[in-house]
């Protein structure tokens, strides 16, 4: 099968926990992703408890959990809290808070400690120097994933894919380090996240529903569309 030729890994991002239990039986998800505002529209009201029940589902798979306060201490106090839930615990770790102010001297603090983090938001090679510098800065092998944000560029109409290959060139010989496209749009995002040299690529179970289609023959599907148009008309009962 096509999907077994990649080696860029496939983290799903979402905050249902029943879609999450069914995907953690799926032999091509690794990891998961979450953030608050997946775990909002998802319904979650309590975080901890949600964390807990993910923690275990996915097991021993990988899950990252982003913090949410905006003040550096409190986001210090929830990453160690969140970190404490599970070995498979990377947290999440905006670049910046919402003013501005550059995250490093606590990513740099958390690694040093052997926090597992997911640095997320970025959006610019800068940034990616930054997170980089600070990993260095903790003289740790702890691992880290840095997510950049490769579908929002691509809604600016920007094509991601020279950053993201410039930012696996800033990583290079970082083997603890890895390089995430976040923020999927479309399944062919997979392959072209293979493609540069990803690590990791995180899609939303909207999207992972359309794995089977990869490597589907074209004309299947061209007909496959026709009879779909037929089916519809006919349940609707449309006439002219």
């Amino acid at each position: 099968m096509i999907l077994d030729d990649l080696h860029v890994r496939i983290f799903a991002d979402g905050a249902d926990l029943k879609s999450i239990a069914e995907l953690s039986r799926n032999r091509f998800i690794s990891g998961f992703t979450t953030n608050p505002t997946l775990m909002r529209k998802a319904g979650v009201t309590d975080y901890i408890t949600f964390a807990q029940e993910v923690i275990k589902i996915v097991a021993p798979k990988s899950i990252s959990l982003e913090v949410f306060s905006d003040e550096f201490p409190e986001m210090e106090r929830q990453a160690r809290r969140l970190a404490a839930l599970g070995q498979n615990v990377y947290v999440k770790i905006p670049i910046t808070n919402t003013r501005g102010k550059s995250s490093a001297e606590l990513i740099e603090r958390l690694a040093g400690e052997g926090i597992k983090l997911n640095i997320t938001a970025i959006l610019t090679l800068a940034q990616v120097k930054i997170t980089a510098a600070a990993l260095s800065g903790a003289l740790s092998d702890t691992p880290a994933i840095i997510s950049i944000f490769a579908g929002r560029i691509a809604d600016t109409g920007v094509d991601p894919e020279p950053l993201m290959r410039e930012a696996k060139m800033v990583l290079v010989n970082r083997p603890q380090h890895q390089l995430l496209w976040a923020s999927c749009r479309e399944l062919f995002n997979i392959f072209q996240a293979d493609k540069v040299g990803t690590d990791i690529i995180t899609v939303p179970p909207e999207i992972l529903k359309k794995l089977p289609m990869v490597g589907m023959d074209l004309s299947d599907l061209s007909l496959d569309t026709v009879q779909m148009f037929d089916r519809d008309a006919s349940a609707a009962g449309f006439k002219i």
